[in-house]
């Protein structure tokens, strides 16, 4: 059990952390998956935009690196590409 008053706290603040992070990253892989299964090319084109926002503001967040956000919307868009 941690003794001191600040590492009880660190221990809070971390938890929620985790507990924030985790959603928006579910939220993030759920959209993702949306989107690949989509074959509809106007449809996609719509759910990009907000694929992509939302990937930025996880950046913005902190959440993700940015080099992964751009991986990700890299591939977003190669899906979108083949949809053609």
């Amino acid at each position: 059990m941690p003794r001191t008053k600040s590492v009880q706290k660190r221990i809070r603040k971390s938890e929620k952390a985790r507990k924030r992070n985790r959603h928006f990253k579910t939220m993030m892989k759920n959209k993702i998956k949306k989107f690949m299964a989509l074959e509809d090319r106007g449809k996609a084109e719509e759910v990009m935009s907000d694929t992509i926002s939302l990937i930025d503001k996880m950046v913005k967040k902190g959440i993700i690196h940015k080099n992964k956000a751009a991986r990700e919307k890299s591939k977003l868009s190669r899906h979108l590409k083949q949809l053609s």
